[in-house]
């Protein structure tokens, strides 16, 4: 087996096993979950592939990281995360790698076939031959905690950033937004808490309406006029430290703040056309329009926020256009449901091999 030495020798714990004669029994699977704000890495045993998966999925460790999206921290500190999360999460399992049957990543920043593979050569060095590997964006991974680990459907994500991603039974995908800030990720995190921000520029300089954003978000960040804003801002412009002014926005709006309010409807429109588009690309919702179809919601901008519930009101207006959405609010993390689409790929291979010996 090929060894890798980083983060403090991550892989140091196996030696140990080895000659305690430990981690050599069952079979095991890792999924991650990659994100812009932190990595989740879970290790399930193998089900017998007789059996029907146990509700909730069996879980023998959990291991979480910092940011492995290679747009935000590059390549080698994401790697570095990825291994780490990894080996710590085997090391509390009491598994090594030989016991690993199958790893499935699901990270943010995969956004083509090259990327993929790029990975998939990376993992390839770590993980010994019989592994079976499986790289996607970790929009996949959210749909597979709503549906189990099959793909067929759509999730849409809205957390830091944004995302809309389906898939038909006959694996054809589509994906709408989740180009990142710069691009437009509007109905995000950040592209909420950045909406506010601007509000509150524009009203102090008198180019917009006034707004109980400035005082509120001034009180949050413990300054004293907006002109700070500006060095706070750019003091560090990451996504997930201007996201985590949502809350504000939200309280605004419930107090009956206009400015506030709009921003949360604009991003409702953004959240719900995300989804449209991909319905419609993949006719998920039939050639008719009313088929049943699963809509995955993950994400904390989703989550029901008292009285203003951005995840109500984003399928309210996806209901109009499609009113076959079936809502799904996942009972298992990403993580899981990225292991658990290994399971299903495993599944199906083993029932194809007995159909033909």
């Amino acid at each position: 087996m090929k060894k890798r030495y980083r983060n403090g020798e991550v892989w140091d714990f196996e030696h140990e096993m080895a000659i305690s004669g430990l981690g050599m029994g069952r079979e095991v699977i890792l999924g991650l979950d990659g994100g812009t704000t932190s990595t989740v890495c879970v290790c399930i045993p193998i089900v017998p592939f007789t059996d029907h998966l146990p509700d909730p999925p069996p879980l023998l460790a959990r291991a979480v990281a910092g940011c492995s999206n290679h747009n935000s921290v590059g390549e080698t500190a994401a790697r570095e995360t990825l291994e780490q999360v990894m080996a710590e999460a085997l090391s509390k399992s009491g598994s090594t790698r030989s016991a690993v049957r199958a790893v499935c990543l699901a990270v943010s920043g995969v956004n083509h076939p090259t990327d993929q593979q790029r990975i998939l050569n990376w993992l390839s060095a770590i993980f010994p031959s019989h592994v079976q590997l499986f790289v996607e964006n970790d929009a996949v991974a959210a749909l597979a905690s709503g549906t189990l680990g099959e793909l067929h459907g759509c999730v849409l994500i809205a957390g830091t950033g944004t995302i809309a991603y389906g898939f038909t039974s006959d694996r054809r995908d589509a994906r709408a937004s989740g180009a990142g800030p710069i691009l437009g990720d509007w109905g995000s995190g950040y592209g909420i808490a950045a909406q506010a921000l601007t509000a509150v520029i524009r009203a102090h300089d008198g180019r917009g309406p006034h707004t109980s954003l400035v005082c509120r978000i001034l009180q949050e960040l413990d300054l004293i006029s907006p002109d700070e804003l500006i060095g706070w801002t750019y003091a560090d412009p990451s996504w997930a430290r201007i996201a985590a002014l949502v809350p504000v926005v939200i309280t605004c709006a419930e107090a009956g703040d206009q400015v506030a309010n709009k921003i949360l409807l604009d991003a409702v429109q953004e959240l719900a056309s995300s989804v449209k588009a991909v319905v419609r690309r993949l006719e998920l919702c039939g050639k008719d329009g009313e088929e049943h179809f699963p809509l995955v919601m993950v994400g904390g901008i989703l989550e029901a926020n008292k009285r203003w519930d951005i995840g109500k009101e984003v399928i309210a207006c996806i209901s109009k256009d499609f009113p076959g959405v079936l809502p799904i609010r996942p009972k298992v993390e990403p993580a899981i449901g990225a292991a658990l689409l290994a399971w299903n790929i495993l599944m199906k291979q083993s029932r194809r091999n007995a159909l033909r010996s």
